[in-house]
């Protein structure tokens, strides 16, 4: 899967992972993204709060993340910086060859609105 984001867009990364409420509406806004895109409920909720576990116990750095399902397809996703606001963006997904990328208006994005982030 290829992670070009073109344009003007801000990667970010989230800095306040020790505030529940970011670790909470980093974790709803995943599932959500999971389950709009076909996903169980069950299977988004595993893939939200394994993603949000990585994403804020490690030091990444402002970069696209791959999170792969069990149901095949590999989601493309990061962290928007825009304004004073941290959108979670979804641009790309992959099952085997088929592959959807959408780096102008992407596929899906949430709100991080209690999250601070930084490029």
């Amino acid at each position: 899967m290829s992670l070009v984001i073109a344009g003007c867009t801000t990667v970010a990364q989230i800095n306040t992972a020790s505030v529940p409420a970011c670790r909470q509406a980093l974790d709803d806004g995943l599932a959500r993204i999971f389950e709009s895109q076909g996903e169980s409920a069950a299977v988004a909720r595993q893939l939200a709060a394994s993603t949000t576990s990585s994403l804020l116990s490690g030091n990444l750095g402002p970069r696209p993340f791959v999170v792969p399902s069990p149901s095949g397809v590999d989601y493309g996703l990061f962290i928007q910086q825009d304004g004073a606001v941290c959108l979670l963006r979804l641009f790309g997904r992959q099952k085997g060859l088929v592959s959807y990328t959408n780096n102008l208006t992407y596929i899906a994005t949430q709100p991080l609105a209690p999250c601070g982030c930084a490029p």
